[in-house]
């Protein structure tokens, strides 16, 4: 088990910084950061680099320094095994591939089949039999200019999912530099300005709220129900499980691999979200890895599920729209508590890093006020 932290080899001064195995982070004067991986082989020290911080991060640097060990321990000459890996052909499509088994333990299961669908689709016809070690802005910019204005969202996915894949092969030494930025963006160009999620005003989610109650209650309904009482994303509601719930305490432990800024967040239940789902196992106790909202095939609703509830109701409106609702509201109705209650409520990041890195509370307390009174709202017992 390595001794750094992230946050360690992101902050690291000039020096030397050790993680163990014989594995470190050599930080120059001028804020350069490299690995570098001192094995024994044959009753010999070798001293091995291994690349850039900015191309292999702390759990890829450990995981070819492992690779690396490995060889010594089998007897095999690690630096010579490092120069047969880099003398390998490799295409951008090998290089895809590679990549995606490198790295899908850190996504969720949806981000990791998207990042192989669409670069399959957008740039393996143009790119896939390219040596990853010849490609230059102007491929990308060729490939990508035919959709990005058209497809100005998938098109920023597929550059960003490229320069992961150039980026993981020069760490490996399939080629000599990381992706190239700069170069891409003044060949493309700007892309229209993006439009928000479109919400519901604050003031008629009361009538919509009551009109879903006493709809039949199906999956989608009572799923929506329950992203309008807590703001959350709808893939939040939609993959959660009774194990992640309290209804005791009235909490909703979500994990990180739920969440889009992939660290674990405390929701705390008001009343009616609480009775919501005491209403769905009507007394029964669920197992905890059961779906709380499936589907019939026991998997996850689809986004679209509840996207066609707000639209057999006649609205125009989205499902995320509501966390917008939620933050007018929020702004309207309690201008006394602090901004970060109601963003923290939302699960936002603090873009700050400053404030980031010093803020030592969740503001438990204020949310769960935030929430009960939304909760309220919602469901017209305040009718203040």
């Amino acid at each position: 088990m390595g001794k750094l932290t992230t946050k360690e080899v992101e902050n690291a001064p000039p020096g030397r910084l050790i993680d163990g195995d014989g594995l470190c982070l050599i930080t120059k004067p001028s804020g350069s950061k490299s690995w570098i991986l001192r094995v024994q082989h044959n009753g010999k020290r070798r001293d091995i680099g291994l690349g850039s911080l900015s191309a292999l991060g702390l759990a890829g640097a450990r995981e070819k320094a492992r690779e690396l060990r490995k060889h010594a321990l089998n007897g095999r000459d690690p630096v010579a095994e490092r120069k047969r890996e880099k003398d390998t052909v490799k295409t951008f499509r090998d290089a895809t591939f590679a990549t995606h088994e490198a790295l899908k333990s850190r996504w969720v299961e949806k981000n990791a089949a998207a990042f192989l669908s669409s670069l399959e689709a957008y740039a393996f016809p143009e790119m896939g039999n390219l040596h990853v070690a010849t490609i230059t802005a102007g491929h990308i910019v060729d490939l990508l200019q035919p959709i990005w204005i058209e497809k100005p969202e998938v098109a920023r996915k597929v550059r960003m999912r490229i320069g992961q894949v150039l980026n993981f092969s020069h760490s490996k030494g399939w080629r000599p530099a990381e992706a190239p930025g700069r170069s891409v963006t003044m060949g493309l160009g700007k892309q229209p300005k993006a439009s928000n999620f479109a919400a519901m005003p604050y003031e008629d989610v009361p009538a919509f709220f009551d009109q879903l109650r006493s709809s039949v209650q199906t999956k989608g309904r009572q799923a929506l129900q329950l992203v309008i009482l807590t703001g959350a994303r709808s893939g939040e509601v939609r993959h959660a499980r009774w194990g992640q719930f309290n209804l005791d305490r009235a909490e909703w432990r979500r994990p990180a691999e739920l969440m889009k800024s992939r660290e674990a967040h405390l929701v705390t239940l008001n009343a009616p979200a609480v009775a919501l789902l005491r209403g769905l196992i009507q007394g029964r106790q669920p197992k905890p890895d059961e779906l709380v909202f499936s589907s019939r095939r026991d998997t996850p609703l689809s986004d679209m599920t509840l996207t066609k509830v707000v639209r057999s109701a006649g609205e125009k409106f989205t499902v995320h729209g509501f966390r917008s609702s939620f933050r007018d509201w929020a702004a309207e109705h309690h201008p006394d508590l602090p901004d970060a209650v109601a963003e923290a409520a939302l699960a936002h990041a603090e873009p700050d890093k400053v404030v980031r890195a010093y803020k030592r509370t969740t503001l438990v307390r204020m949310r769960q006020q935030l929430l009960q009174a939304w909760g309220a709202f919602v469901t017209c017992e305040d009718q203040a």
